[in-house]
């Protein structure tokens, strides 16, 4: 039986930006290339509860090298993206000054194809907030069902 996404599909509006891309840059290091997130649709501090997108679009640098004729977002990039989902939501709440780095991933699955032209919504929920570590259970979804999941482990630095 395919997994339930981590959150209510039908509490996220993808038309509210909640976060653009200025204002994840402020919560987020990344620049250019691994920018991997394009906006915010969805952040709940009572429930642990963050979502965004990333839009796969052509002109990607791993377009034209993973798998020619038949390009596919790799699985790193996924669980990068998610990473940044992350990354936003432990800034947001600890308003700390620090980084949240990657500090591992258990449980990764990937169950569906992503290519240019889909719309990857990435869902997280906070699960474990320490001054030395935060977990979170994230997944992809894709036209409503789950094209991967795993636990991210961030490091504060």
């Amino acid at each position: 039986m395919p997994p339930k996404p981590l959150i209510d599909l039908d509490l996220i509006d993808p038309n509210h930006i909640e976060a653009g891309p200025e204002e994840i840059r402020e919560c987020n290091p990344q620049r250019y290339e691994m920018e991997q997130l394009d906006a915010i649709v969805y952040f709940d501090r009572e429930t642990g509860h963050v979502a965004g997108y990333k839009e796969v679009e052509e002109d990607e640098f791993w377009v034209r090298g993973h798998i020619p004729g038949r390009p596919l977002l790799p699985g790193v990039l996924m669980c990068e993206a998610a990473a940044q989902l992350c990354s936003y939501y432990y800034k947001r709440y600890t308003e700390a000054d620090k980084f949240l780095g990657f500090g591992g991933l258990q449980d990764v699955k990937f169950r569906r194809p992503v290519q240019p032209g889909h719309r990857l919504f990435l869902l997280g929920e906070c699960k474990d907030l320490r001054s030395r570590r935060a977990i979170f259970n994230t997944q992809g979804v894709v036209d409503g069902k789950v094209v991967f999941q795993g636990t991210i482990i961030g490091m504060p630095m």
